[in-house]
């Protein structure tokens, strides 16, 4: 592998034509610059240069490696600059992530308004459960995420802190024919012999499951669905009844309601999860997320 400096020297030599005004062009002494052309010469398996009477020139070797040389340094140029200008806080690439429901408005809200506070900040969003989102940011694969407690409590993840956002209340949704979807508050108790569409139960402990052992009973069926576009399909079809966090009221079809449950346990909490050392646009997400909570 060639090293950097040895590149620049190569450029500066080839663009002087000679190794005394390279040597003053990079504050080195002609001495240091013939060893070290000597030493890039040995590593590139032969002569890079014709030695000429006054000076020298690049021989048909010498004109390939700095070709190569003039892209690696311009790629490791612009990459410089955009890491000062990431770490300024100034623009660059922001990597977040946020699970299902909290995309459907808490986000995007924070997304848009960030757009037009800093439009040189470039966001690059994926979704994803809070358990892979928190592995994400551990590995620095992500630099921001907004992750909950919701199936199953929030996990930890080494070098990741996590800041509570909101808590989100869980409603209960109910086709409109329902006997319940007149209510104001249903009790648990009265959907005993409901099924319920959940993606998580019975294999670790749920809110769903603790809620359901507080009322007294165990669910009669689990419907097993993870997407919430075929959760709210399912329970608009009559098939089951389903919780659905606060967060998700405007993605709920028409053909469903939402009823407020009794067991005031029913709510889970949103947090922002950052690595130990944020960037500072994820600082500035964090702050329009809280306003979007707002």
């Amino acid at each position: 592998m060639f090293e950097s400096d040895a590149l620049r020297l190569l450029v500066a030599v080839a663009e002087t034509g000679s190794f005394t005004r390279a040597a003053v062009r990079l504050n080195y002494t002609q001495s240091a610059v013939s060893r070290r052309i000597a030493a890039l010469e040995q590593q590139a398996g032969g002569p890079l240069f014709d030695r000429l009477p006054r000076g020298v020139r690049l021989n048909p070797a010498g004109r390939a490696l700095h070709r190569h040389a003039t892209e690696v340094l311009d790629r490791l140029s612009r990459a410089e600059r955009e890491l000062a200008v990431l770490h300024a806080g100034h623009g660059g690439l922001l990597h977040m992530g946020a699970f299902a429901t909290a995309n459907i408005s808490l986000v995007p809200a924070a997304l848009r308004t960030l757009q037009n506070a800093r439009p040189d900040v470039e966001v690059v969003a994926v979704e994803g459960p809070t358990d892979t989102l928190m592995e994400r940011l551990a590995d620095g694969a992500l630099d921001l995420a907004v992750v909950s407690d919701y199936p199953s409590g929030l996990p930890s993840a080494d070098g990741v802190t996590t800041t509570v956002l909101c808590e989100d209340e869980l409603f209960v949704a109910l086709p409109r024919g329902h006997r319940l979807a007149g209510a104001g508050t249903v009790d648990l108790r009265e959907l005993r012999d409901e099924a319920w569409i959940h993606n998580a139960y019975g294999d670790r402990p749920t809110m769903l499951a603790d809620a359901c052992a507080r009322a007294g009973f165990t669910p009669r069926k689990i419907i097993r669905i993870a997407e919430w576009s075929g959760k709210f399909g399912y329970a608009a079809a009559g098939l089951g009844v389903a919780l659905v966090p606060s967060l998700a009221a405007r993605a709920v079809p028409g053909e469903l309601v939402l009823r407020r449950l009794s067991d005031p346990a029913l709510r889970r909490t949103v947090h922002v999860a950052l690595p130990a050392a944020p960037l500072p646009a994820a600082l500035k997400l964090c702050e329009l997320l809280s306003d979007a909570v707002d």
